[in-house]
């Protein structure tokens, strides 16, 4: 019965190790093949590079200011 086991266990290690492999190789291959794509076209109303974009600041210290004058 151990040597069963024995087969068993190796068995199971060589099939987690070939998905592991299998896996990585995949993920790298999807990776090459999107960066052979060229990029998506930018948004028509996207900001030029320097200019300003309209936003809203959430941040914290803006908020308790808010909240402050109420």
């Amino acid at each position: 019965m151990n040597s069963f086991e024995v087969f068993l266990y190796f068995t199971c290690f060589a099939l987690i190790a070939g998905g592991a492999f299998a896996m990585m190789w995949a993920n790298i291959q999807s990776i090459n093949i999107e960066m052979r794509t060229p990029p998506k076209p930018r948004h028509p109303e996207a900001p030029e590079a320097g200019e300003e974009g309209m936003y809203v600041d959430l941040s914290r210290e803006k908020l308790e200011q808010i909240y402050d004058k109420e």
